[in-house]
């Protein structure tokens, strides 16, 4: 009966062990992938939840974007600024008239205000930011004409 009783506990743990096991995997998102982003203001496929709209305790929003490869934002700026938190993956930010810079996973990107500029993934990984985006007024943002590819391969090198 021991024996039995041993097994039997034996093979709970090591069932609970698995459970947890698969529970665990795939676990690296924090949040989901989100919508799609028009392609009027983005190149490939971009993705976006919400998570914090503006209202009278915030001037401000804040979404998790997710770029697969080769997706980019068109050129633009932020009245009041934006920060970009990179959770996951590899991409690029770049100021207008400077070099790209590349940027990981624990990097921080603190855009100045109007400062003309484009973010996204790489050519071969995808990348996950969290965006706080300052409001002036009524405006968070104004797109302007889309990142070329030239200019993207340039970063990519």
């Amino acid at each position: 009966m021991k024996r039995i009783i041993v097994l039997f506990i034996t093979a709970l743990i090591l069932t609970n062990c698995n459970t947890k096991k698969e529970k665990n995997m795939n676990t690296t998102d924090i949040f989901p992938k989100g919508q799609q982003l028009p392609n009027e203001w983005f190149v490939g496929n971009a993705f976006l939840t919400p998570l914090v709209a503006q209202d009278k305790n915030n001037e401000f929003s804040a979404g998790s974007v997710t770029f697969e490869p080769n997706a980019r934002t068109n050129w633009h700026t932020h009245p009041k600024g934006q920060v970009l938190l990179v959770i996951e993956g590899n991409g690029f930010y770049q100021e207008k008239g400077k070099p790209a810079q590349p940027i990981k996973k624990g990097d921080v990107v603190n855009i100045p205000e109007n400062a003309e500029h484009w973010h996204g993934a790489s050519a071969t990984t995808q990348m996950t930011h969290i965006a706080i985006t300052n409001y002036k007024d009524d405006v968070q943002v104004t797109w302007l004409q889309p990142v070329t590819d030239e200019e993207y391969n340039e970063a990519n090198k």
